[in-house]
Parts: C-alpha cells; sequence; structure tokens
C-alpha cells in the first residue's frame, strides 16, 4: 500500500491528473479502534507513507471514509470504511501478459481495432489486475516466451470504453500512431456512434445534451451532469431516436466530446436512463405499468442482458500513416439482439397496456 500511496505526491504536483480514478488503498477501520486523527492513523498503518503526502491527498479529495471525502482533521471511528484513490493509471506500470482471446476486426502495422465484449475490463485497476484488455494485449503483441514476466507494453490506449460497454476501440502500436490518434481525438473529428436502449419516449426525434461531466460531489465512484458548467468537463452528445418502444427506446448516440461515463450521465441527466444501468438508476423499472406480467417481463430482459444497453457500433477516423479515412462497424451482440427483439413482440402483443 506504501507505494500506491506515495505516487500521489508527483500527481498532485502536476495538477489536476485524469478524470479517472483507481482505487488504490481500501480498509475497515478496526471494532476496538480509539479516535485518531485520518492522517496520523493512516501513518501508522501504511509503511513508508508521510503525513504531508496523506494531507494532500486528503485535500484532493483522493481519500474518502464511507464514500465521502474527508479533510485530514478528520478522527477515524470503528468500521470507518477507508478508501484512497489515485489518477495515475495503473496501464503505466508493468503488466503482467495473459493470453486472453481478442477479438481483432482489423490490424496493420500502426493499429490494431478490437471489438470488446461485455465484461471484460479496458485496463487494470479497481480491483481487476489481471484478465484486462490490457493484460491480453501485452500477450499478444509481446513476447509469448515469456508469458508470466512483467513488461513495459509496446501499444496505446488512445481511448477507453466501460466494462459493460460493448463494441469498438482502436489501439495504437506505435508512438508516431498514438501521437496522431489523439490528436484526432482532442480536435473531436473521430467519428464515433453508439447505439442505447434507454428508458422512456422522446417528444423529438433528435437532439443535443450540452452539460459538464465531472466526478459526482459526494460518491466519487460515479460520474455527475453538470448542466451550468460550475464544475467538470465540457460534454456534447447527439442523440437520434431509432425505435420506439413506448416505454424504452432504442437511439443513437453521436459523440462530440468523449467524458468518462458521459453517455450513460447524459442520458440520465434528461431523464433517460440506460436500460439496466445500475449505476445510473437504469435497473429498474422506470417507464410502463403496474401489472405483474410487465414487471416479469421487464425482469427476463435484465437476466437476459445483465448490464447497461449500450454498444459502441461504429469507429471512424483518418489512418495515421496512409492519410485515408477508415471506418469500422460492429454488430450488436446477441444479448442486445434478444432484448430488442422481446420489445418489439411485446409492444406488439400488448397495444391496450400503452
Amino acid at each position: 500500500m506504501a507505494d500506491e500511496l506515495l505516487e500521489l505526491e508527483d500527481e498532485l504536483e502536476s495538477g489536476e491528473g485524469s478524470e479517472e480514478m483507481y482505487e488504490r488503498v481500501n480498509m475497515t477501520v478496526d471494532k476496538g479502534q480509539e479516535p485518531l486523527r485520518i492522517d496520523k492513523f493512516m501513518m501508522n498503518r501504511i509503511e513508508g507513507a508521510t503525513r504531508n503526502k496523506i494531507q494532500q491527498a486528503c485535500e484532493a479529495g483522493l481519500v474518502l471514509v464511507n464514500d465521502k471525502p474527508v479533510k485530514s482533521n478528520y478522527r477515524i471511528k470503528p468500521a470507518d470504511r477507508i478508501i484512497v484513490y489515485s489518477h495515475k493509471s495503473p496501464e503505466h506500470t508493468e503488466i503482467i501478459p495473459e493470453n486472453i482471446p481478442l477479438n481483432i476486426v482489423f490490424e496493420d502495422e500502426d493499429i490494431m481495432i478490437i471489438d470488446k465484449p461485455a465484461g471484460m475490463v479496458v485496463h487494470p485497476g479497481c480491483g481487476n489486475y489481471t484478465g484486462t484488455l490490457v493484460n491480453g494485449l501485452s500477450y499478444y503483441l509481446g513476447d509469448k516466451t515469456k508469458p508470466t514476466e512483467p513488461v513495459n507494453p509496446r501499444f496505446g490506449l488512445v481511448h477507453r470504453i466501460d466494462k459493460n460497454t460493448t463494441g469498438l476501440l482502436v489501439i495504437a502500436k506505435s508512438e508516431k500512431a498514438m501521437t496522431d490518434l489523439a490528436k484526432q481525438f482532442f480536435d473531436h473529428t473521430v467519428q464515433r456512434r453508439y447505439l442505447a436502449l434507454v428508458w422512456g419516449d422522446f417528444d423529438e426525434d433528435e437532439g443535443t445534451i450540452v452539460a459538464h461531466v465531472g466526478r459526482h460531489q459526494r460518491f466519487r465512484k460515479i460520474m455527475d451532469a453538470y448542466p451550468d458548467g460550475e464544475y467538470g468537463k465540457e460534454a456534447i452528445t447527439h442523440y437520434k431516436v431509432l425505435e420506439r418502444f413506448n416505454y424504452v427506446s432504442l437511439i443513437e448516440c453521436r459523440l462530440e466530446t468523449g467524458r468518462t461515463h458521459q453517455i450513460r450521465v447524459h442520458m440520465q441527466h434528461i431523464g433517460h436512463s440506460l436500460f439496466n444501468d445500475d449505476t445510473y438508476g437504469g435497473n429498474r423499472i422506470v417507464k410502463g405499468t403496474i401489472f405483474a406480467k410487465y414487471k416479469q417481463f421487464v425482469e427476463n430482459c435484465f437476466e437476459i442482458m445483465p448490464r447497461h444497453a449500450l454498444h459502441a457500433r461504429t469507429l471512424g477516423f483518418i489512418h495515421p500513416r496512409t492519410r485515408k479515412p477508415v471506418h469500422f462497424e460492429s454488430p450488436l451482440p446477441d444479448d442486445f439482439t434478444t432484448v430488442l427483439e422481446k420489445w418489439k413482440r411485446y409492444v406488439t402483443a400488448r397495444p391496450l397496456e400503452m
């Protein structure tokens, strides 16, 4: 734990850091613990930790007790749960290569296009230090004769999608490709379109959501929308309704910016949480009837697709070497397709309940 906490000093000196946060320390205070300032407590519990670094972490909002940020003078109590976060991504550390199947849509000497399945974490962190896409890429692109030795992967994650979001990712295989693609993402010239099943119907066929996205002020592991722009970073999502099922709608989202959880947060912000999104309020019946059969129908859909309904369908950009436009498309995964078919049959069979 000491090494993880020591990383905080460098991050705080360099500014705000990444929008991503990674869990580094997680502990529960013993039942017999007497009240004690949290900075002193952590100094005693974590070898090599200094009081100054702990205080800096507290000031940066990286130390939480029972899911709330605390100051360094907070007095810990028995059963308090202490979590320390870091902005530093574990992908910058040594990675153990793992022979993990990868759905490679396209590959040349500069880039790879991966179609990521649901449940796969992109990069190590927050309790997922193995089995990630990065571990698999390290094996695929690394020295396969020494699969258990840590390596510093020679590839770059230009962007990411959430663990339970499916679809397309581009991986840079060289520094030149990484720099070029990163600039395209920064300039918002990359074409990205997502399919999402969301709760509720829309009055209009198209729309644009403009609201800053930033870390939730109380629950630091999730994001929130800030329409007045007083916090977070600018975020713009364009959406178009593709199909209406009365209680839910299939939409296409086009990202103008790429903030953490942007689509999920923006759709919750306008009252259309993603179907079965357990982080942003979509894992319950938001719209619909009181009939028991309807409740059972929704629960069956949740069982078929036990994740939020979001798929990164298309990805387009200028190839870093050829300078020609490239475009890739991913079909909807089976669980998403099955749930859509169930909704189509349901609204057709029960028109009077609408």
